[in-house]
This record gives C-alpha cells, structure tokens and sequence, in this order.
C-alpha cells in the first residue's frame, strides 16, 4: 500500500495512544448469527472487536496494522483474538472464510484509490458469498442521521468496482 511505513510509523508512535469513538450500530448486525465469524480489520486497540464479543459473537478477530495498537487491544482485552497484519492489506484468513468484516473509520486512512481498491479486494475475497461487509468511514454527522453502507458479497469478480452487492443508504 502507498506509504504505509509512514502510516504504520504514525500509527505506532501518536496513533497508539488515540481514543476512538466512532459508533457500531448494532441493529446492522442483526440477523448475523452470534457464531460467525468476524473480522474487524483495523480494529486499532480493539474497542469494537470487544464490544462485539460483549454483544455475544463469539468468532471475532481484530486485525491491523500497528503493532502498538494491536499490543493495547491485547493488554486490555487477553481473552479476545488479535493480530498485526504482516502484508497490508492482506489477512491471514482462507478465501470465503469470513462471515462479516468490520471497516469503520480505515478507508480515510488510505489516501490512494488503487490501495483503497486493493483492500476492498482483499475483503471480498476473504467474505463468504452472502457474507456482510459493514463499511463506516463517515466524519461528521449531523445529530440523529446515520450513513452506513451494507454490502452483501454475492459474486467475486477481478476489482470490487465491479463486484456485484446490495447497497443501502439511510440517513
């Protein structure tokens, strides 16, 4: 990915110590059986990877970057499962091997469209046909609107511009 040794260098030093807030509706998650499994891939310290497990998931691994970050999820969450990506934006999951993938607040972090591209890439070819791909990279939101994108991965084709998905907007 373009200039990932000064993102994972950022993410490693000032980043470690950022606090995030950015919010999981849960009601998207919904009709996913509580034994699927999920990945959050850029979980940071693991705030929603945990918030998922409390939510009762019980396949749930938090994926990213930063080794810093991934040592915080860790320390503060020992029973849940996280690693550091060693290729980014590949994963260390089979091909159809993934029920839901998390990407909140990450496609802002990656400036290029050709590596934005390649990470959406790299998602669908780990989700299931069927699987959910839970995208929030939203900035500010006006009080009482919401913006998310469910994708349901039907068909996997050469670039995830012509992936064939369910889209909905809702504010």
């Amino acid at each position: 990915m373009t200039d990932l040794a000064g993102q994972i260098a950022y993410w490693n030093t000032a980043g470690a110590a950022k606090v995030f807030t950015h919010p999981l509706d849960r009601s998207w998650l919904g009709g996913v059986d509580r034994g699927a499994r999920v990945v959050d891939y850029g979980c940071g310290y693991g705030r929603l990877t945990a918030e998922l497990a409390d939510a009762g998931f019980s396949n749930v691994t938090g994926v990213d970057v930063s080794q810093a970050l991934i040592g915080r999820a860790r320390q503060q969450n020992p029973a849940l499962h996280f690693y550091a990506l060693t290729d980014p934006p590949t994963l260390h999951e089979p091909t159809d091997s993934v029920d839901v993938v998390l990407l909140f607040a990450v496609l802002t972090c990656v400036p290029s469209d050709d590596d934005q591209r390649r990470l959406i890439d790299e998602l669908a070819r780990v989700l299931r046909p069927g699987g959910l791909l839970y995208i929030s990279d939203s900035g500010q939101l006006r009080p009482g609107s919401r913006t998310h994108v469910d994708s349901r991965h039907d068909e996997r084709q050469s670039s995830a511009g012509d992936a064939d998905s369910r889209s909905a907007q809702g504010e």
